[in-house]
């Protein structure tokens, strides 16, 4: 496991540098999960950092494997100044452990819910997980093991979630593309749905 992390911080730090802060936090029953703070600009990234430490296990199965099975970490990028966005860190490190407490698998075009702003003031209280190899590649691990993909999460209104559950992730990123929506914005409103 801690190889495996090892790995997985070298390639965020060669990705995005050097990160200005980290923080832990571990719930009942987890291994603990850190969230680091990467600032570029005026862009913030915040990447987890012990979601990938296992592979994500179906929750139908019978027993878990412990080498094969997707693995991730989660990359949230925000504009840096107009919204106290570094009180995601604990919203942010819930969503990572939900493999490990709600036994889920998070992929491409899945949505998270923290059931709370995930920051003060934010319109958003869930996410839309993206699809990886954009900003950072995935890892690739020793077989048998499944690389490690870093998994951008978008915010969505909650709107926007309920739009995307019945019209699918694709038709909202469609959406957002073609109203040239601003993921990256803290505070922004809810795209056009009608």
């Amino acid at each position: 496991m801690g190889d495996v992390l090892a790995l997985v911080e070298a390639r965020l730090r060669t990705a995005l540098g050097e990160p200005d802060a980290r923080a832990a936090v571990t719930f009942l029953g987890t291994d603990r999960v850190e969230v680091l703070r990467f600032v570029d600009g005026d862009i913030v990234r915040y990447a987890t950092l012990g979601m990938s430490a296992a592979p994500m296990a179906d929750p139908t199965a019978t027993l878990a494997d412990p080498l094969t099975g997707p693995r991730a970490e989660l990359v949230l990028s925000v504009r840096a100044g107009a919204a106290d966005t570094d009180k995601v860190l604990r919203p942010l490190a819930v969503l990572a452990a939900s493999p490990q407490v709600e036994g889920v698998v998070v992929a491409s075009g899945a949505s998270l819910d923290v059931g709370e702003p995930l920051w003060p003031g934010a319109p958003f209280s869930s996410v839309l997980v993206a699809e990886s190899g954009g900003l950072i590649e995935d890892l690739e691990l020793d077989g048998p093991m499944d690389p490690v993909r870093f998994l951008p999460v978008l915010p969505m209104t909650p709107n926007e979630a309920a739009w995307k559950r019945v019209k699918g992730a694709q038709e909202l990123q469609e959406r957002w593309l073609s109203h040239g929506t601003d993921l990256r914005d803290p505070l922004r409103t809810s795209v056009p749905l009608d």
